[in-house]
């Protein structure tokens, strides 16, 4: 049944929001302008959403400031180190090349918005380029850009973010191996992965 207060047309969803302003509309650019590489080379941090025949997904990326390269003014670079091998991103870039990406950076309310598509490749000389300890990404994203943005500060403000948190805090959430423990019916030993898991990431990081 669908409810009276549904909003089902983008005329609905338009009078409802009204217009965006003049700079909501030019700040969005089909290509790398210098001000948005400032932003990735000072980002750590990126999520990355993509589409497949399974629906959508978003995966977070990271490594230090600047991971994400910028080889021109359409294109972006993004190594793929190693994980869980799920690979669900891959797996949907391969079906569907359309990805997004959003740029955040510590202390700083703004982030990044890009929209592209994007292509795996192993080419020697980039995997060689974003070594990391000695050791080379799986595979490079390859991203070619069509639309570039910054989003504004409220979402970060209201969240409090990067509000900073006491060492001492308790961990507001159930551990990795308490989430596994519980989603077996305790057939997985949550505490042996809990206790294993800091020197397990320590040494598989790159």
């Amino acid at each position: 049944m669908t409810s009276s207060y549904a909003i089902e047309t983008i005329a609905q969803l338009e009078a409802l929001f009204g217009q965006p302003g003049d700079a909501a509309l030019k700040k969005e650019v089909p290509y790398l302008h210098p001000s948005y590489r400032a932003l990735i080379a000072a980002s750590p941090f990126a999520v990355l959403a993509t589409i497949g025949p399974g629906g959508l997904d978003a995966s977070p990326r990271g490594d230090p400031p600047g991971f994400v390269a910028v080889q021109d003014e359409k294109t972006l670079l993004m190594p793929e180190r190693r994980g869980n091998n799920r690979i669900d991103s891959l797996r949907n870039i391969v079906a569907d090349p359309r990805v997004a990406l959003l740029f955040l950076i510590p202390g700083v309310g703004e982030t990044l918005r890009v929209n592209g598509r994007a292509q795996l490749t192993v080419e020697p000389a980039l995997l060689e380029r974003f070594a990391m300890d000695g050791k080379q990404p799986q595979c490079v994203i390859r991203i070619t850009v069509e639309t570039v943005f910054f989003q504004c500060a409220r979402a970060i403000h209201r969240s409090k973010l990067w509000a900073p948190v006491s060492a001492d805090a308790q961990r507001p959430v159930p551990t990795p191996g308490a989430i596994l423990s519980a989603l077996t019916e305790a057939a997985f030993d949550g505490e042996t992965y809990d206790r294993e898991l800091p020197a397990r990431q320590r040494a598989t990081l790159y």
